[in-house]
């Protein structure tokens, strides 16, 4: 049954950056479908309260510290999942930052160097972390979170821009090596979805305003929205898929200008 390919039961999920917003709700959406979740933040508060939640509604969840621009978090991140369950089937590379807000001639490189860490080099990182095992259980899905700001320019987000761009091409080249493992590699591009990095644009009025105006649904995403294409690709329902961009904007990145 096509249905039964949508089941998690039994996987094992490490999602970055779940204490809110996307990842909270890839998170969620996981554990609906029977996955084992690994909730990982910056906070070993938040993420403990993320689990708790998931556990009081009845599903199976650990919260893990974890900053992903460090090397020995991102080792623990992973030891600690392979130590508690076994294993590692799917991986939501999801943590991100976008620390400057400007114009690329007055960007610092301090403020580049970090946003290129925690947005791509993590991600990468992460992944070969948990390659060796997917490829030794036979198989995995490793999911990674860009943005429509990956897919165009713009004036004030260039490091930002760049880095999910880059997040894009690692996604391509890993599905490319990885496909004789059965290690499937897609990238889901967001359009603007309201969540605290997004704060400073879709919290102001005019702003929310503009883009609403100028996405073919005519309105922001909620981090909801992002969860059931982050449950498809994890899943055996897209077991033929990997090497796919998959933008989920509303329409934003189409929509006509008159």
């Amino acid at each position: 049954m096509i249905k039964s390919k949508f089941d998690l039961t039994g996987k094992v999920a490490i999602i970055t950056g779940a204490s809110k917003g996307i990842g909270k709700a890839m998170a969620q959406g996981m554990a609906e479908f029977g996955a084992t979740v690994v909730v990982s933040s910056r906070k070993q508060a938040a993420v403990d309260e993320v689990a708790a939640t998931f556990k009081k509604e009845g599903f199976k969840a650990i919260g893990v510290e974890c900053h992903v621009a460090r090397a020995e978090d991102r080792e623990k991140l992973v030891n600690q999942t392979l130590e508690k369950f076994g294993r590692v089937d799917i991986l939501v590379n999801n943590a991100g930052t976008n620390p400057y807000f400007g114009p690329i001639a007055k960007m610092n490189m301090e403020a580049y160097q970090k946003t290129m860490d925690v947005n791509l080099n993590a991600a990468m990182e992460l992944s070969n972390l948990v390659y060796p095992h997917m490829k030794k259980q036979g198989g995995g899905s490793i999911i990674h979170i860009s943005s429509i700001e990956g897919l165009h320019a713009s004036h004030m987000m260039g490091a930002y821009n760049i880095s999910k761009a880059a997040l894009i091409m690692l996604g391509n080249n890993q599905a490319a090596e990885w496909g004789v493992d059965n290690i499937r590699v897609n990238v889901i591009c967001p359009g603007f979805v309201d969540t605290k990095l997004s704060a400073a644009l879709v919290q102001n009025e005019q702003m929310r305003d503009k883009i609403s105006r100028n996405t073919a649904l005519k309105r922001i995403a909620t981090p909801e929205e992002m969860a059931g294409l982050a449950v498809f690709l994890a899943s055996d329902a897209a077991s033929y898929c990997t090497g796919a961009t998959i933008l989920n904007d509303g329409g934003l990145i189409h929509a006509p200008l008159f």
